[in-house]
This record gives structure tokens, sequence and C-alpha cells, in this order.
């Protein structure tokens, strides 16, 4: 009842955006669980639906921003819904908010906050279009005129912080303090502003992601460097479990097919996005 299609986006866009998408939900209740992920613009090209971070309950707007997450919470709808989007980079949230993502962890607002009416265009446009791949055409199209405004963008800083997340399964942020130069206190700050959270604590939803892709696609950790990153088996749980809302089990068995499809569809980027992107 779940289809989820992916596609890179072209290399221009690669700094801002991590991959587009389109949601396919053909069956009648939808109550799925989304990990923990990057800030997303999204487009409900039909049906009717909502997001519950805790207990505060959003709808799924005609265009949709979600900040970035720092915890599962759950997609909804009350029968079939299409969604068109993409992830956003932390450069790309910057270039288009120009606004601390920290301020924005686990929340979702209208788009037309910031565009007005005009984004509706492009809702329009993505209905309109015959296939899925004229839509992911129309989705660069509409995300380079978005983030046409980059002055500013910290691609630098940002690029930084995602190789020492993709270089080690478990980030030594004093790797981190020597190569960029700052203090524990400004790094904190900046990469609270640009991904929404401390270094720390972003170096373990990566881990952590890292380790439920491999889970779902039938991996062992054991005795591997990933699975080292791990004190013991229940702290590989916990942490799993924090940023997924789904244990090592329910990985395995597929108890989130929203979760199994994300992790298989961004699976088939690899080579074509960063790794910190296809792997996790």
């Amino acid at each position: 009842m779940i289809d989820l299609a992916y596609e890179a986006p072209d290399k221009a866009l690669q700094p801002l955006v991590s991959s587009f998408y389109r949601f396919d939900y053909r069956g009648e209740a939808l109550n799925e669980v989304e990990r923990a992920d990057r800030a997303q613009f999204r487009v409900t090209l039909s049906g009717d639906g909502w997001y519950r971070f805790g207990d505060n309950e959003i709808p799924s707007y005609p265009v949709t921003i979600i900040g970035p997450t720092t915890k599962p919470f759950q997609s909804l709808s009350k029968g079939p819904i299409c969604v068109f989007g993409w992830g956003m980079l932390p450069a790309g949230w910057a270039a288009l908010m120009g606004a601390e993502a920290g301020n924005w962890i686990d929340r979702a607002f209208d788009a037309r906050q910031i565009f007005g009416d005009s984004v509706i265009e492009l809702k329009n446009q993505l209905i309109a279009a015959g296939s899925a791949e004229e839509q992911f055409r129309i989705g660069n199209r509409a995300a380079t005129e978005i983030y046409r405004k980059m002055q500013g963008a910290p691609f630098e800083f940002t690029a930084m912080v995602d190789r020492w997340l993709v270089e080690n399964n478990d980030p030594d942020i004093d790797t981190l303090i020597a190569e960029s130069g700052l203090s524990v206190r400004q790094l904190e700050r900046i990469t609270k502003r640009y991904y929404g959270m401390p270094p720390k604590k972003l170096a373990r939803k990566y881990r952590a992601l890292r380790a439920a892709s491999r889970i779902a696609h039938g991996d062992s950790l054991d005795d591997t460097e990933l699975g080292l990153a791990f004190y013991d088996q229940s702290h590989l749980t916990r942490e799993i479990k924090q940023f997924t809302g789904l244990t090592p089990g329910e990985l395995r068995t597929g108890k989130s097919k929203l979760t199994q499809a994300t992790m298989a569809g961004r699976s088939t980027l690899d080579g074509k996005v960063s790794p910190l992107i296809s792997g996790s």
C-alpha cells in the first residue's frame, strides 16, 4: 500500500537538497512512524493528512515545511494520500529560512507563511505532470528557483561537519574542534544553528540511523566497526529506538512500512549522493 520513489537532485542542487521523493499511500487509515531526519519540503498532491510531534498535531498543508527532527514522529491520514517532497540539507535550510534551525526542530508549518499563495502554483504543476519523472524535473526547477539566494549559506562549514559524520562510525568531537578551529561552545552554537542540535547529539543521530539502515537491510552488526561504536546490545537498542521509534527486532521484521521503504529507497541513491544520505 506504500510506494516511495527517490531521485537524486541535479548536481548544482546537491549542497542544498538531499533527494527528491514521491510518496503514495493507497490504503485506508495511515499511521506510520517517521524517524528523525533532515528538514523537509513537502507538497500534498492529493488526500488529507497530519503529523503528530509528541502531543502536538499539525495538518499537512498544501505545502508543508518540516524543520529538522531530533526524534521520531507520526504521519497520519484518513485514507489515500500522495506527497511530493525533498529533504533540505543544512545549507539548504539556511538558504531558504535564514533562521536558527534549533528554533524549528520537531515542528512543521505552512509554506505559505514564506511564499504566500504563489507556492500553490508548484502544487498545481506537480499535479498536472504526466509522470513521476516529470515531477522530479519540476522539483529540480522549483528548488533551483527557491534556493537562488544563497549568499551566506554555510557551505564550507556544513561540508566539514558532513565529512566528520561520514568518515567515522563514532565521530570524536575533538577531531571537529581541531579541523574547525572553533571552541567547544562556538562549535555547539553554530552546529545547532544549522543542524538543529549540537555535534555530540548529531553524531549519535547518524550513528543510530546508519545502524538502523544496516539492520533493516538484514545485516548483522556483530564485530563490525559500526557495531563496536555502541557499548553493548542494550545501548544499540536504546539509541536506535530514540531516533527511529523502533527496536532492532522491529526493523528486521519491517514493523514500520514507511521506515522500511525510506531506507530501501535511499539505498538506491548510493553513489549518486553523499553516503550520509544513501547510507542512513
